[in-house]
């Protein structure tokens, strides 16, 4: 019964905070259109989800009427022709306002004139900590948090006490990384890789969870960051490939010469394309969850607009369909750290596969002379 109550709750929550996270977008809408006519802009659903998932120069939570409840954040751009800037985005007034001759717009800073124009000479380098970049943050001291808490609990317990707390919530999934997608896809090697397996579910994991929470950032919905780390992947599977490797790519046996010519720019082509669908994998996936869930939110104000009464007689199935959503996109949290953790390991064993059948054939051999 306890447990009823508290999911009731959860979901009342839940529920409250999607209405509440329209009625800001609504707000949005509605504010940044007029500047003062006292018009009341129509509602882009596209536009605000967007606006939603992309990356911002400041943390903004929700709006009350005109009132913007936000986190300026730093703005660190350089230009050849005007040095380096430093100065927090609340400068910018969202968007509104011209600072030390730079604009926001659309999230993107542009280099402006005396007259307010953008200045097409001036080349901007933004390296400001945009909302993805402080979550991102966010993430590691926490990741960094949870592993040394966990390590210092077996340094207090040792390995053969029961693990509690944290630690007992930690050791299973640890656990399995290790025998599920180490050890089956790595061999004898796993021990090798594992660290940087498991920082890379963990890492993945505690992002997509944040993109979850009201008001955060969708960091695994940005294209950058899923691009950074197939490249790091790639960076790992390159170092880990030997000879046989290189030899399959670059002269296939037992396969006929002009078939040959065919499978080499084939098989070249697939080294890079493994981690361009991880990267592919996981921004997609991430990003469409969010954009449903929002489209769902928005399908109120759409109906809204059409009648009051069908906005508001909608609002339970847009909800309940929202929530619905909501709870999946938990458990794909999950799914798809794992998905990106187990990919990175079967390539990382197919780069030397070569050197697994070498050592079980030397190990029959071994076998046989005994």
């Amino acid at each position: 019964m306890a447990r009823k109550s508290v999911k009731s709750l959860l979901v009342a929550a839940f529920s409250a905070v999607l209405m509440f996270l329209g009625t800001s977008v609504m707000a949005n809408e509605g504010g940044e259109g007029g500047h003062g006519e006292g018009q009341q802009q129509e509602f882009n659903a596209g536009e605000a989800i967007l606006h939603h998932i992309a990356d911002s120069h400041e943390w903004h939570f929700f709006t009350i009427g005109e009132k913007h409840f936000t986190i300026p954040l730093p703005v660190i751009v350089y230009s050849p022709q005007r040095g380096l800037s430093m100065f927090s985005s609340s400068h910018f007034h969202h968007g509104e306002a011209v600072h030390e001759g730079y604009k926001l717009e659309h999230d993107h800073i542009l280099a402006v004139k005396e007259d307010g124009t953008v200045d097409e000479s001036v080349k901007v380098y933004d390296f400001s900590m945009t909302k993805n970049v402080v979550q991102m943050l966010i993430a590691i001291v926490v990741l960094i948090w949870i592993m040394m808490a966990v390590a210092k609990k077996y340094q207090q317990n040792g390995a053969g006490k029961a693990p509690t707390g944290l630690q007992n919530a930690i050791e299973p999934i640890i656990t399995f990384v290790r025998d599920d997608v180490a050890k089956p896809n790595l061999g004898h090697k796993y021990q090798k890789y594992l660290p940087y397996l498991l920082t890379v579910f963990f890492f993945i994991l505690i992002n997509n969870i944040f993109g979850l929470l009201p008001g955060a950032a969708n960091v695994t919905g940005n294209i950058a960051f899923t691009a950074l780390l197939a490249l790091i992947s790639l960076i790992v599977i390159l170092f880990s490939t030997n000879g046989h490797f290189w030899g399959h790519i670059f002269w296939p046996p037992g396969v006929p010469f002009l078939v040959k010519l065919i499978l080499i720019p084939v098989e070249l082509l697939g080294v890079f394309i493994k981690p361009a669908a991880l990267m592919i994998r996981l921004f997609a996936n991430m990003t469409a969850g969010h954009i449903v869930i929002l489209s769902f939110v928005s399908l109120i104000f759409i109906f809204g607009q059409m009648s009051t009464v069908a906005g508001w007689g909608f609002s339970p199935v847009s909800i309940a369909f929202s929530v619905f959503i909501y709870v999946i996109e938990v458990l794909v949290a999950f799914i798809q750290a794992f998905i990106f953790t187990n990919l990175t390991a079967v390539f990382i064993g197919q780069a030397f596969e070569g050197e697994h059948h070498h050592d079980d054939a030397h190990g029959h051999e071994t076998a046989k002379a005994h």
